[in-house]
């Protein structure tokens, strides 16, 4: 199995050559990199997806500036900011804006590992969420026009007679109509189809 890759983003040379040592110790891939703009050059090219161990302070581009573009570029990098001056407004922006974590510097080995641990684990999570999506609307765009309409009414609890009177259609047609739409999207039960509509984002 191929090591964890740890984008480690820091102008202190010192910090980054113990910081890599400790993380390979651990069985780490790690990538260092002592400016943003050398990061962000990395990522528009195709860098390899990985937690960035992330610096507020750095020449050029800021941490937090460096997360807003990889946000923009639609990034899912997992960020844990290293601060050797945190404050708590800055903390709280950095989380808003979707980093796993916020340290301080000096900061002891169990908690820089655990954060990684845990940015990790949620980016695995995330990745596996976002393929069920791709493959969820990748089922949905199975559905004709007419049955995506009867998907709609069915997910919030219309009964066929209501979906026939609203569409100007038969409940027979309606009843055809779910057939096709349990076969095509895999469903048994109506609570499939509500917990896939919700879980899309169709049910708000």
């Amino acid at each position: 199995m191929a090591s964890q890759l740890v984008h480690l983003v820091d102008d202190d040379a010192p910090f980054r050559a113990a910081t890599m040592r400790l993380l390979r110790l651990h069985g780490y891939a790690v990538a260092e990199y002592s400016t943003a703009e050398h990061f962000l050059e990395c990522v528009r090219s195709g860098a390899e997806a990985g937690c960035v161990l992330l610096d507020v302070s750095l020449p050029g581009l800021s941490g937090p500036d460096l997360q807003a573009r990889l946000a923009e570029l639609g990034s899912l990098f997992p960020v844990v900011f290293l601060t050797g001056h945190g404050d708590v407004p800055m903390t709280v922006r950095a989380i808003k804006a979707g980093a796993e974590d916020f340290l301080t510097k000096p900061v002891s080995q169990e908690a820089l590992l655990d954060s990684i641990d845990r940015a990790f684990a949620h980016y695995e999570a995330e990745h596996v969420r976002q393929e069920w999506v791709r493959d969820a609307r990748k089922l949905l765009d199975k559905l004709t026009p007419r049955e995506r309409e009867v998907f709609e009414f069915v997910v919030r609890g219309n009964m066929n007679k209501q979906t026939a009177r609203a569409l100007g259609i038969t409940e027979r047609t309606i009843k055809a109509h779910r057939e096709r739409i349990f076969d095509k999207l895999g469903a048994r039960t109506i609570a499939d189809l509500v917990s896939l509509a919700e879980r899309l984002g169709i049910l708000q």
